[in-house]
Formats: C-alpha cells, sequence, structure tokens
C-alpha cells in the first residue's frame, strides 16, 4: 500500500517542487505536501499497526510521516532518517532506501541547524530546501 501510494504520487510529479519542512539534524529531514494540502490518506504498514515490516529506520532509511494520534493518517509526507532511529521502528512505515546522495540529506540537515523551532520546522523567513523531483530506480 505505503510504496504503490508513494509511486503514484511520484509519477503525477506531485512532490516536484515541494520542500522539506521539517529538518531535525542527527535524526530526519521530513517533505512533501504541507497538511492544508489533501492528499489521501492510507493505512499504517508497521508492526504496531498489524502489519508485517522488517524494514529497520537505518540511515539513509525512507518512511512515511503520519500524525502523532493516528497509525492510518500517512498521506504524502514522508522523512528520510539521517541517523539511525530505532525507537521509530514498528511504529512507522518504512518503505524504502536512499541509494545515492546521502551527502545532500546531510547538507540539508546541516543546513537547518539553529533555523528551526522547538519540533523542527524551520522558522518563518528561512528558505526551505526544494525537491526538484522524486526519481526511483527499481533494483
Amino acid at each position: 500500500i505505503t510504496v504503490e501510494h508513494f509511486l503514484s504520487l511520484v509519477e503525477k510529479g506531485f512532490y516536484n517542487d515541494l520542500t522539506f519542512h521539517r529538518i531535525i539534524k542527527g535524526f530526519m529531514i521530513q517533505g512533501g505536501a504541507p497538511s492544508t494540502v489533501s492528499v489521501n490518506t492510507i493505512k499504517g504498514e508497521f508492526a504496531n499497526n498489524g502489519h508485517y515490516n522488517d524494514i529497520l529506520h537505518l540511515r539513509g532509511t525512507i518512511s512515511m510521516a503520519r500524525s502523532a494520534n493516528s497509525y492510518n493518517s500517512a498521506s504524502s509526507q514522508f522523512f528520510i532518517c539521517d541517523a539511525d532511529s530505532p525507537h521509530l521502528d514498528g511504529n512507522y512505515a518504512a518503505f524504502g532506501y536512499v541509494v545515492s546522495g546521502m551527502e545532500t540529506v546531510d547538507a540539508i540537515a546541516d543546513y537547518a541547524k539553529g533555523k528551526t523551532d522547538g519540533n523542527g520546522n524551520l522558522n518563518a523567513g528561512i528558505d526551505k530546501p526544494t525537491i526538484e523531483y522524486v526519481k526511483i530506480i527499481e533494483n
């Protein structure tokens, strides 16, 4: 469900020119549409929601963001771990890996250092790193 949903958004060019809006160095960078944009939600595919998912939240893992109070609230927002984050295992739907370009993830995390609020949201007036496009490479 997660992969099909993400791929359908990529194929539509949904992520083109969106931003990474939540960035916590040593944890993750989060991008996708703001919550004001309506996108269908999907069922969370992770252990604590009754789904087997053995993908661990290691550095470079791509996973779906969701609201804290609903397991089935993922829509378009995703995050990339810039450090191992085992506390997320079983609670978020990890579905892929960055296979090249982790230096870009690191640069985004470095850029945001000292420019965010307590939740990692970039402060007003700070340029948000933009996603030019998402490219899927099949293995």
